[in-house]
């Protein structure tokens, strides 16, 4: 599971228990929660998209060595 789901999770926990009890903090401090584990997925999500393009690019460059040997 990545940290950006934990994230997300802790927080919808921490917001539900501050509705429950009545503290607005917690329930504030969970909604923050949720918005950085959703901020964080997707740094995660262009991360990945990056290294997918430097793979692809590699791949490519590798294509273009074996044509012109």
């Amino acid at each position: 599971m990545r940290k950006s789901d934990m994230q997300k999770g802790k927080g919808k926990i921490k917001e539900a228990a501050g509705k429950v009890t009545g503290n607005e903090r917690m329930e504030t401090e969970g909604q923050a929660d949720q918005a950085a584990g959703m901020a964080r997925k997707a740094g995660e999500k262009v991360r990945e998209a990056g290294e997918q393009a430097r793979e692809a690019g590699e791949k490519a460059g590798d294509a273009m060595k074996r044509r012109s040997s």
